[in-house]
């Protein structure tokens, strides 16, 4: 079988995270992968649709089809699977207001595809209004990537650690309340940011670690509490929560929003805690701070969660989907 994965940067996390650390495995399922970057112009887009005839099917990575690339690439594909692991259908900057620039090129693309596969059952009631055949395949890692953290760094500091990008940092940011009374209660705690922008505490030192996949992991596995705050609103609702798993896997006990899959990925009292509110989290916050052996437990209970989620068992899972899918077709 062959499959055609079409997406607009193969670079971006969200491509790495949703199918680039699947290729082998798909392979290996006999699934011979091709992927392609959707070009700019119109009629180079066209050219890439009509190539699309020779493949079994076509995985179009979270991308919203205008009107005549819908038409072209609808005409040219044998079976097309949409992908995606954000709510697609709204605007990050605007997430309560209806944007028809988001909406409308979803709606066109999940009503045409003949499979849809979704991070969580929050993207999936998005697309079951418009397509019956939807499936929901939780985000997975490579638990091999990360190191399980072990003993304190010994310099007697307790480390919090967010780790992302500069499109959500704002999320963080809007921690800066807790953050502040955090350090002015605690003078042995530090944050540590590992992204590629960041901001400084009053009351609290801030490391400022730049995100590097060599490094990534030693970073998070010599912190101590992983943190994934997120605001409440329809865009978020859509988040697949990758970061809670990569704490999960380093061994960290985690306090996160109870937003997106994150009350998925977190077993309440077990692997980390839920806060809804700044009250919540200053108490989960300090709770961890001051009991060592609690960070211990929870810690090694979110190493086993994560491990749920690994890529073997996740690729397989998608690997089984898809060629499912594109042999029923063949029959």
């Amino acid at each position: 079988m062959k499959l055609l994965i079409l997406t607009n940067n193969p670079e971006r996390a969200s491509y790495r995270q949703r199918i680039g650390m699947y290729l082998e495995t798909l392979e290996t399922h006999g699934i011979a992968c091709t992927t392609a970057v959707l070009p700019a112009a119109p009629l180079a887009r066209y050219r890439l649709f009509r190539k699309a005839r020779e493949f079994d099917g076509v995985f179009l990575h979270k991308k919203g089809l205008n009107l005549l690339d819908a038409y072209n690439l609808r005409r040219n594909c044998r079976r097309l699977i949409y992908n995606y692991d954000d709510a697609v259908m709204y605007s990050d900057r605007r997430p309560d207001r209806v944007s028809l620039s988001h909406l409308l090129p979803f709606r066109r693309t999940a009503r045409m595809a003949d499979m849809i596969i979704v991070g969580s059952p929050y993207l999936a009631e998005q697309s079951r209004q418009l397509n019956a055949n939807v499936k929901v395949l939780p985000i997975g890692l490579d638990t091999g990537d990360y190191q399980v953290k072990q003993d304190g760094s010994g310099d007697g500091k307790i480390r919090l650690v967010w780790i992302g990008s500069a499109s959500t940092l704002d999320y963080l940011a809007d921690l800066r309340p807790v953050l502040e009374e955090i350090g002015g209660t605690f003078d042995h705690v530090l944050l540590r940011i590992i992204g590629d922008t960041f901001f400084d505490l009053a009351n609290m030192a801030v490391e400022k670690v730049p995100w590097r996949r060599e490094t990534r992991a030693r970073q998070l596995a010599t912190a101590d509490i992983g943190l994934g705050p997120l605001p409440s609103n329809p865009f978020t609702e859509g988040k697949c929560s990758f970061k809670i798993l990569e704490y999960a896997c380093s061994g960290l006990p985690v306090v996160a929003s109870p937003v997106g899959t994150n009350g998925v990925f977190v077993q309440e009292g077990v692997t980390g805690f839920l806060a809804g509110d700044r009250k919540q989290w200053i108490t989960r916050l300090s709770q961890l701070i001051k009991d060592p052996g609690l960070r211990t437990a929870m810690g090694q209970a979110g190493v086993a969660r994560a491990r749920e989620f690994d890529v073997r068992i996740i690729g397989r899972q998608l690997a089984e989907l898809i060629a499912g899918f594109l042999a029923a077709d063949g029959q």
